[in-house]
């Protein structure tokens, strides 16, 4: 088997992993000298092993080996030991891998192998293994988690009616897809006006209204206090509520609590905020065929003073549910963000201090409606 033949082989086997938390998925394949598949593993999440090493134990005879994994071996202790040496006490002879480890702890490992006589090749089907990594590889390479900001509205932008009516503004494809990214998602963000206009419980939910077996943690943002009484506090997941402007902070607090991916769903004011502030890495639009008209748009402002300061954005999907439309779409040169680690959006002419009074001036203090987001609750 050809190096690129198993590192893809690799990739369908860290799939196998769970996509949330903040560890990465990883897949690993034994070849024998002949090239010939000896074993085969992958992470299952943290504190088990890591796919090199759960790879090895099903392997007879690994002395002289070759193993082919989808991320640099990681070169430190944390829960498990360093996969670097697992690999040299193996005796494997030579490593090839596909993207390397950007975090400061953990990289390191071609070295240390090159260091102990194993052949060692890395960038073997880079882009793939970048793509299927994207989330995890902002999150490590940023030091905050992934951020999906979603809204649903009409084809002219609006969330709401201006009487502030907007359930429901898509159809019942497009909220269930909701719900399914919900429970895809490690948290998801909502500002206290959405709470406070619809009593969102922010659970990820059947058609029947039982609940997915995986649930995000509710994040709610905001000055003003959410009653005792309210859905979200009978959440499975202790709603976390943070009485902050600094979202930043926030998300560098849910990266500290183990999550890695966030889906924010408004209002209109906190996703403006995500996105002027340039913590928006992709975007889940859902466009109904509809118009509304008014006042109540999905965004307001974001830091745009001219179409010569407009933020590009590329699109990669569009997906037609039901009546309704999903665009799907990441910050123009998104490949090159991710790999320098630089929020390149973020517009540092717009001050900590406006940003918060923006915050603190829209749904989160007085009482404008929220973004409804015409689907999920």
């Amino acid at each position: 088997m050809r190096d690129d033949e198993a590192m893809r082989r690799a990739l369908a086997l860290a799939a196998n992993g769970p996509s949330t938390g903040v560890n990465p998925r990883v897949g690993c394949v034994i070849l024998s000298p002949d090239g010939e598949v000896v074993a085969e593993g992958w992470h299952r999440g943290a504190g088990t092993a890591h796919a090199e090493v759960d790879a090895l134990s099903h392997c007879a005879a690994p002395a002289g080996c070759t193993a082919v994994v989808s991320l640099e071996p990681c070169n430190h202790t944390g829960r498990t030991g360093p996969c670097s040496e697992a690999l040299i006490a193996a005796g494997i002879r030579r490593v090839v891998y596909a993207v390397p480890d950007p975090t400061a702890r953990a990289a390191g490992g071609a070295r240390r192998l090159a260091e102990a006589g194993v052949e060692v090749t890395g960038g073997v089907c880079l882009a793939e293994a970048e793509a299927f990594l994207g989330d995890w590889l902002v999150a490590a390479r940023l030091g905050r988690p992934f951020v999906t900001v979603k809204w649903a509205a009409s084809l002219d932008g609006r969330v709401a009616a201006d009487d502030g009516s907007s359930q429901w503004i898509t159809g019942g494809p497009a909220r269930r897809r909701v719900h399914e990214q919900r429970a895809a998602n490690d948290a998801v963000i909502v500002g206290t006006g959405t709470i406070l206009a619809d009593d969102a419980s922010l659970t990820a939910r059947r058609d029947d209204g039982s609940l997915l077996p995986d649930q995000p943690i509710p994040v709610v943002v905001g000055m003003r206090q959410i009653p005792e009484g309210a859905a979200v506090r009978r959440h499975p997941h202790p709603p976390i509520f943070a009485a902050t402007h600094d979202l930043r902070a926030l998300i560098g607090r849910l990266m500290g609590l183990g999550v890695r991916t966030v889906y924010v769903e408004g209002g209109p004011t906190l996703a403006s905020a995500f996105i002027r502030q340039g913590l928006a890495d992709r975007y889940r639009v859902f466009v109904a065929p509809t118009l509304l008209g008014g006042a109540r748009t999905a965004i307001g402002e974001i830091g745009v003073a001219s179409l010569a300061a407009a933020r590009p954005l590329e699109f990669t999907s569009v997906e037609r549910l039901g009546a309704d439309l999903l665009i799907t779409a990441v910050p123009a040169g998104e490949t090159g963000r991710a790999r320098t680690g630089e929020g390149k959006h973020s517009d540092p002419s717009v001050s900590e201090a406006r940003q918060a009074r923006t915050i603190a001036g829209g749904d989160e203090a007085t009482g404008e409606t929220a973004a409804r987001p015409g689907n999920g609750g």
